[in-house]
């Protein structure tokens, strides 16, 4: 017979809406400057090159903090962290409005990268320490929404600059973050500890960063969950970051067509996967600790032959098919990543171990997309990078069947 869930905190369903303005925040403001092409390319005399380096330096200062990141809420505390990174990254945003040379620009990105990386590795464990039991894998599905709300809202920086200045984007989301540290200083707490133990039988000693790395990658778990979480990081940055000029080629589409054909069909279909694969997880769960893993996999197993789909059809409809189970997929994996990780390693160093997942995820990425350019550099279709995402696919699920869950999660 299952073991009876823990009882919610008071605080559990508040810290997700809290957070979840936050989550918004941070993706809006990541989003938002790659909307800016034109104006941008008219305000600082620099190249396309530059232009995308913009994003990249983003990318990698992100990346790269991670693991420093995870471990700063390990160690310091998430709430602490959250409003702290919120505030600096908001007011750098800000000041951005201020700068006059592209270093200047390329300077303010990379800092809000190192910011922003912060974030996610102490909300999430944060959620999961108030949602302990059944309700966890829904939490971070809800929570996941708001990358998906902020995205949409940074879509609209092109527009924005187009009517008022590529400044005032830059100038409302810099002052909206930093008034919503008030609220979060105000109602943001820790929560007791993860799984309800006091701090002081949880953590006897403060956290240590190379005792964190020592404890993680001793795991063979979290070596797959690395694997996992690598391989679909490169293969998400490469569906999306290439999947309108994939679908403009093919389709014979406009630019804008081509846009909302991916965009919009991907937006809906991911909360689908977020909501409804947070929700399933969590009652399949109740019968078998590792149906937050089954799950993902399920998604993922649907999402292969979706990718394979896209790849080969020649009927618009079936592409945009393939490209709405890719998606799902994804809103199973990042409503389950987080609760995954609390059936594989120890609750001490959940921020961390995140951390980890999203330099690899990033940095994969980031490899992703740029070897998919030159690959098109040198007149390789993009039909031929899906067909491979497929194979990867398929990896990502074999990496999540081989993990096997610690005794408590």
């Amino acid at each position: 017979m299952a073991p009876t869930p823990p009882r919610l905190p008071r605080r559990a369903w508040l810290i997700v809406a809290l957070l979840w303005f936050v989550v918004s925040f941070n993706f809006m403001n990541r989003i938002m400057l790659t909307t800016m092409h034109g104006s941008i390319l008219a305000a600082f005399p620099i190249n396309e090159t530059q232009f995308g380096l913009l994003t990249s330096v983003f990318l990698w200062t992100y990346g790269l903090s991670s693991p420093i990141a995870g471990f700063l809420s390990d160690r310091f505390g998430r709430s602490r962290v959250i409003i702290l990174t919120l505030f600096i990254w908001s007011a750098v945003t800000w000041l951005t409005t201020f700068v006059r040379t592209f270093d200047q620009l390329l300077v303010m990105r990379a800092i809000v990268g190192v910011c922003e990386a912060c974030y996610l590795p102490a909300a999430l464990a944060l959620i999961s320490e108030y949602h302990q039991g059944t309700t966890r894998s829904l939490a971070t599905g809800l929570h996941s929404t708001g990358m998906v709300a902020g995205s949409a809202i940074g879509g609209f920086g092109g527009w924005v600059a187009e009517h008022h200045g590529w400044t005032a984007a830059f100038t409302w989301a810099g002052a909206a973050g930093v008034a919503y540290c008030l609220p979060l200083l105000l109602w943001l707490r820790d929560s007791p500890g993860p799984e309800g133990a006091a701090p002081t039988l949880l953590s006897p000693a403060p956290v240590r960063f190379g005792a964190a790395l020592r404890n993680l990658c001793a795991q063979r778990n979290f070596a797959l969950a690395v694997g996992f979480w690598g391989v679909l990081g490169a293969t998400s940055w490469a569906v999306s970051g290439w999947m309108p000029v994939f679908f403009r080629e093919h389709f014979h589409l406009t630019q804008g067509a081509a846009g909302i054909a991916t965009q919009d069909y991907a937006c809906v279909a991911g909360l689908t996967g977020m909501l409804g694969g947070g929700f399933w997880a969590d009652r399949w769960s109740r019968r078998n600790p590792r149906g937050r893993i089954f799950v993902p996999v399920v998604g993922l197993c649907l999402a292969a032959p979706g990718l394979l789909l896209m790849a080969n059809t020649g009927l618009l409809a079936v592409a945009i098919s393939g490209l709405v189970l890719f998606a799902i997929a994804g809103g199973f994996a990042n409503s389950n990543m987080m609760p995954i990780l609390c059936l594989i390693t120890d609750p001490r160093y959940r921020a961390t171990g995140y951390g980890i997942l999203n330099m690899a995820g990033t940095i994969a990425g980031g490899l992703a997309v740029f070897i998919a350019g030159a690959l098109r550099d040198r007149q390789v279709d993009l039909s031929v990078v899906l067909d491979w995402s497929t194979l990867s696919l398929i990896f990502c699920a074999t990496f999540l069947l081989l993990l096997r869950p610690r005794d408590a999660a």
